[in-house]
C-alpha cells in the first residue's frame, strides 16, 4: 500500500499587520477631533436625541402634501413616523402585523408605511442590511468610522471624504460619536435635505428644509 503524506493545518499569522505611520497617524487625528455642532445649513431638529428602544432600523418617505422628508422607525415597540423638518411624531403603530413587523420578511427590506404615506412601502435600513445615501448631489458626504473600534463616529463633509487634509471644522466635522450604543443606520434624504443617524437606543436628525421648530419629541 502506498502511503501518502497528509498536509498538516495551514500556520496562520499570529498577529495582524502593524498599522503604518499614516494610517497611525490618521487614527490618532480622528480620535483627536471632538464632536462638534454640524455646519451650516444644517440644523437639529431635536434638542436632544430621540429616545427608541430596540431600534432596528430607518427608512425615508416624502409627505405627500407639503413634500417633507419623513423618516419611518422600525423597533421592538412598533413603528413610528416623523416629519423630518419640524421632528413632529405624526403617526405610530405599536402593534403591527406580524409579518410585517421587521424589514427581514421581504426581500427589498421594507415595512408598509403609515399615517400619510399607507399604503406604501418604505425600504428600512439597519440591523438586518441596507443603506442610505451615504451623499448628496450638492457636495456633502457622510462617513462612519471606527478608529477605537467599537465605538463609531460619524463625520460630515464638503472635502469629498476621507483623509480630510484640512482643519476639522472648516470643511469636515466630527457630529456623531456612538460610544453609548450600536450604530443601526447613517446617511441622507433622497432629497439630501436630512441627515438621520441611527443607534439602537435613538435616533438624532439634521434638516436643512424650512419650518424647524426644534422639537423635542417624546418617546417612540
Amino acid at each position: 500500500m502506498k502511503w501518502t503524506k497528509q498536509a498538516g493545518p495551514v500556520e496562520q499569522s499570529g498577529h495582524e499587520p502593524e498599522l503604518s505611520a499614516y494610517q497611525r497617524a490618521l487614527r490618532d487625528r480622528l480620535l483627536a477631533v471632538p464632536v462638534v455642532p454640524a455646519p451650516e445649513p444644517w440644523q437639529p431638529v431635536f434638542e436632544r436625541r430621540v429616545p427608541v428602544g430596540g431600534l432596528l432600523g430607518i427608512g425615508f418617505a416624502s409627505h405627500p402634501d407639503d413634500g417633507h422628508d419623513l423618516v419611518m422607525v422600525v423597533s421592538h415597540d412598533g413603528h413610528g413616523l416623523f416629519d423630518a423638518v419640524t421632528g413632529e411624531k405624526i403617526a405610530r403603530d405599536r402593534d403591527p402585523d406580524p409579518e410585517d413587523s421587521t424589514p427581514d420578511a421581504v426581500a427589498d427590506l421594507s415595512c408598509p408605511g403609515l399615517g400619510p404615506v399607507a399604503g406604501s412601502r418604505v425600504r428600512i435600513a439597519g440591523l438586518f442590511g441596507g443603506g442610505l445615501h451615504t451623499t448628496t448631489a450638492d457636495g456633502w458626504t457622510l462617513e462612519v468610522v471606527t478608529p477605537a473600534w467599537p465605538n463609531d463616529r460619524v463625520l460630515l463633509s464638503r472635502d469629498g471624504g476621507l483623509p480630510h487634509a484640512g482643519p476639522h471644522g472648516e470643511r469636515w466635522w466630527h457630529i456623531f460619536h456612538s460610544h453609548y450604543s450600536e450604530l443601526r443606520a447613517v446617511g441622507f434624504s433622497p432629497s439630501g435635505q436630512t441627515i438621520a443617524v441611527a443607534t439602537s437606543s435613538d435616533i438624532s436628525l439634521w434638516t436643512r428644509g424650512t419650518d424647524n421648530s426644534h422639537s423635542s419629541s417624546a418617546e417612540l
